[in-house]
């Protein structure tokens, strides 16, 4: 009975509370830190034909299965194809349908879904996907779709083998082309608690949320059970529990810095720095060692009256050059992410070197941060 009491209060609180929050500096609120756990999409996949291409379908000689699906789909519908004959048809593509089912989705709504071609057909432009089921990962029949496909792209040949192609014009999309029929069961309303599941793990952030909670709703309503997962009390009324998570959802926390990382990605040279990245002191050396190699030839003219003969001699020059020679710098205690920046930019490393720089002073334990290579 208690317990049946607190909920009460707190619903008669919920609409003096949205006016009460405080603007926290840097602070962000609970929806853009964390997702409701059970409150989640779900992919749907199917398989279909699409009819009334320009002559751009499947080449049924290189793609059967779309002569066997139409022939399926023919006989379902009264029209019998003799075994024998294999329709050559230009106008027929066979493509995969895919879609997200949002959460709550009810029977009669409409999703967009997406038309993308299995076989050879050089474009949808201009067809029709005709009723094809889309099945979730139960293999059960969530959603129908039908509808005329809507391509961004188009493609365009000559006689002489010349071709022009902008964007893709094997895949498109159909606006509400497919109308939800089944429910999907979710763990919303089922448990007494809700749990929130934040989209980056920290114990920081986790905790912080937790005592945000609580000092808006009262003592003991939220506890973090680990880095990701924080549980609050929620009524059990449906109408109620929608309110009181309205609310929740708009409480603003402050949440915890980031781990202290340096994200190097190999096949673009790019560096990203954290801002909690420090390195301890050190003096770093940066200079390219460059040697020139060149040949000269030169002429040898014989002695008089020596009977030699005029023989040309190469001559070998090497050179040696070392670019950013001396330079040198030296970084204190506590360096921070500033710091780091404008001794490199002022050696005037590339970003090969200066990932060559870091990965050097994370062997030598300067860095105090993750070094992770992408």
């Amino acid at each position: 009975m208690r317990r049946h009491d607190r909920h009460l209060r707190i619903c008669r609180w919920l609409t003096a509370l949205l006016c009460v929050f405080p603007n926290l500096a840097h602070a962000e609120r609970v929806k853009d830190l964390a997702s409701v756990e059970g409150v989640r999409s779900n992919p749907l996949i199917g398989y279909g034909l699409v009819v009334g291409l320009d002559g751009s379908g499947d080449q049924t000689t290189q793609a059967p299965f779309t002569t066997q699906s139409l022939k399926s789909m023919l006989a379902q519908l009264g029209v019998t194809v003799p075994a024998n004959v294999n329709p050559q048809l230009k106008n027929v593509a066979a493509v995969a349908i895919s879609a997200e089912l949002p959460a709550f989705a009810k029977p009669g709504q409409q999703i967009d879904v997406t038309v993308s071609s299995l076989g050879n057909a050089g474009s949808l432009r201009g067809g029709a996907l005709l009723m094809a089921p889309l099945k979730g990962a139960d293999g059960q029949v969530y959603a129908i779709a039908q509808g005329n496909v809507v391509v961004g792209g188009f493609g365009v040949s000559g006689k002489d083998g010349s071709s022009v192609t902008v964007n893709v014009p094997s895949a498109g999309r159909i606006p509400n082309g497919a109308q939800v029929e089944r429910v999907v069961a979710n763990s919303f309303a089922a448990s007494p608690e809700l749990r929130f599941d934040l989209n980056t793990a920290d114990f920081t952030t986790a905790a912080r949320m937790a005592q945000s909670i609580n000092a808006a709703l009262g003592s003991e309503m939220a506890r973090a059970q680990d880095a990701v997962t924080v549980s609050v009390m929620a009524p059990a009324d449906a109408n109620q529990r929608v309110a009181f998570l309205s609310v929740v959802e708009n409480i603003e926390v402050d949440p915890g810095d980031a781990a202290a990382k340096v994200v190097i990605n190999s096949r673009t040279g790019t560096v990203v720095i954290g801002s909690r990245v420090r390195v301890m002191p050190a003096a770093v050396s940066h200079g390219s060692l460059a040697v020139t190699i060149s040949e000269k030839p030169q002429v040898s003219q014989p002695g008089p009256l020596s009977e030699g003969q005029t023989a040309v001699v190469q001559r070998s020059q090497i050179e040696v050059t070392q670019e950013g020679a001396g330079h040198m710098f030296v970084f204190d205690a506590g360096v921070n992410l500033d710091d780091l920046v404008k001794a490199v930019n002022q050696v005037g490393a590339a970003p090969g070197d200066l990932v060559a720089i870091l990965e050097a002073l994370k062997e030598a334990g300067a860095l105090r941060a993750e070094l992770v290579v992408i």
